[in-house]
């Protein structure tokens, strides 16, 4: 049996929470592979430093080195540290240099943000075998994990990494030894290319598409997904099971709990997945898989995305003009930006997008032709609702329920989307009486 355990940046975060999740992986059962993100704070303090100019790289290099070897003099014994500062010295070498290329490269964002992963995995990998365990830290590069696509929002070639990790990694686990893998990025062209904010998450269903897993478990600091945001919903609790769907809709509309993307190269291996929480490890998580478990209530959870906006294009008899749409869209999607909810009428096209990206997109849109738009309009700080639930499209009456607890909370519906997934349906509300909706919808059709 494989398992694949993921362990985000606050599982590895301190000293004491690399040697909990030791612990949690030396005692799970069968063939290991770890993945892990960067230590909390990590990629943010290396963001940072590449968006600063005139960067000073002695600072930051100093300061880099100082947060883990700080870790590291907590958890290991002398001759752990003397090996340790070997393979360490080496990467933090490495870092430097990479620190000292070309800015204006279009990957060096990419080179510089992933080199948390490769400090936090290699403090793992010492701590494991200084317990007396096999272990070898890996990065993206030595392990085969391939990527494609732009600069900052790469994605995996499943097929290459597959075949890389064959090679690579299969023959490590027919040793015994245990393989601590850097998450976030993969390769292209011999150089990174990272999969995106949270990406870690992803990289470890990637690897375990490419090992044929039988169990991906993404270990972070909750207990699973939520029926509700604990936050807003003071009585929120724990869903013991859900579909790839359902868990696919709530991660891409707003709850926190896993990267959206992470759901599909294990759907499509049939590889169940489990949500877990590295520092309540008795906590069995929330169970992701194929297989649809009915629940009590009409809904199953609701999640929110906040700090939107609807950008609504008005142009004579769009709806007869399919190139105008199609241009609208290129233009959106130059930035590489989310579009989250597409409406179309006869005369407009309206589209919900992050609050941050509004300047952005006008600026792309009145680069059309001067004739094509007539107007544009913008409704700034609006939330997006999602509402998941068993087969919400093959019930009668649903929509009505749901709209008529909207209005019961004295709330406008500025934005429906209902149609493009059977188990969800989403709505736009003004920001400032998003929870209000929340807990209307919660205390009426979840675990009634």
């Amino acid at each position: 049996m494989i398992t694949v355990m993921k362990f985000g940046g606050t599982s590895v975060g301190s000293a004491e929470a690399i040697e909990r999740v030791a612990n949690i992986i030396i005692n799970t059962e069968g063939d290991k592979v770890v993945v892990a993100s960067a230590m909390s704070g990590i990629t943010n303090f290396l963001v940072s430093a590449v968006d600063t100019p005139n960067m000073d790289i002695d600072s930051i290099v100093e300061q880099f080195a100082n947060k883990h070897l700080m870790a590291a003099e907590q958890m290991f014994d002398e001759k752990t540290m003397m090996e340790f500062r070997k393979d360490f010295d080496v990467r933090l070498s490495a870092f430097r240099k990479a620190l000292e290329g070309d800015p204006n490269d279009a990957y060096y964002k990419d080179l510089i943000t992933s080199q948390g992963e490769r400090f936090s995995t290699l403090m793992l990998s010492h701590y494991l075998r200084m317990l007396g365990h096999d272990s070898v830290a890996l990065t993206a590069e030595t392990a085969g994990i391939a990527a494609v696509g732009l600069p900052l929002s790469g994605s995996a070639d499943l097929t290459a990494t597959a075949n890389g990790m064959t090679i690579k990694v299969r023959p490590l686990l027919f040793q015994g030894i245990i393989p601590v893998i850097t998450g976030f990025y993969g390769i292209k062209d011999g150089v990174p290319l990272t999969f995106g904010r949270g990406g870690s998450d992803y990289s470890a269903a990637v690897v375990a598409n490419a090992l044929d897993a039988n169990m991906l478990e993404i270990w972070t600091d909750v207990d699973g997904f939520m029926t509700a945001d604990p936050r807003i919903i003071k009585d929120a609790i724990k869903i013991d099971e859900m579909t790839f769907g359902e868990a696919a809709e709530l991660a891409y509309f707003g709850a926190k709990v896993l990267h959206p993307r992470t759901i599909e190269p294990v759907r499509i291996k049939h590889i169940p997945l489990k949500v877990r929480n590295s520092f309540r490890p008795e906590e069995p998580g929330t169970l992701i898989h194929n297989l649809r478990k009915k629940g009590n209530g009409l809904l199953k959870s609701v999640a929110t995305k906040n700090d939107l906006a609807i950008i609504t294009i008005s142009s004579a008899e769009i709806a007869y003009r399919p190139e105008m749409v199609a241009a609208i869209i290129k233009k959106v999607s130059e930035d590489n930006i989310i579009i989250y909810s597409i409406s179309t009428s006869l005369s407009t096209v309206a589209i919900l997008v992050s609050n941050t990206d509004v300047s952005n997109i006008i600026r792309r849109l009145n680069e059309l032709s001067s004739g094509d738009i007539e107007r544009i309009d913008v409704k700034n700080s609006v939330s997006l609702i999602c509402c998941v639930g068993d087969d919400l499209l093959s019930k009668c009456g649903v929509t009505g329920d749901i709209f008529t607890a909207v209005k019961e909370a004295g709330v406008n519906v500025e934005m429906i989307s209902e149609g493009a997934s059977e188990v969800s349906l989403n709505f736009v509300v003004p920001m400032s009486m998003v929870m209000d909706v929340v807990a209307v919808l919660h205390a009426k059709y979840i675990g009634e």
